[in-house]
């Protein structure tokens, strides 16, 4: 069930910049798509670095729970 929390962060990190540019909300998934538009690439890596470490961060969280939820695991 865990596992399954983080693959679905994933999937909403990458719908924010669908849902953004559909109804023309501001935020990070605007921003990423205005930045790829006009070529704004120390944007898009700082956008990039955010994402990538969010993700990197949940999975992070999501796999130390795990020794909350079975204590048959010990890390």
């Amino acid at each position: 069930m865990l596992t399954v929390v983080g693959t679905g962060f994933a999937m909403l990190l990458s719908g924010v910049v669908v849902v953004e540019s559909v109804f023309n909300i501001p935020g990070i998934g605007r921003l990423t798509i205005d930045a790829v538009m006009a070529r704004d690439y120390p944007v898009i890596q700082g956008m990039i670095l955010l994402t990538s470490g969010l993700y990197v961060l949940v999975n992070l969280l999501i796999d130390l729970a795990y020794t909350l939820f079975d204590p048959r695991i010990r890390y």
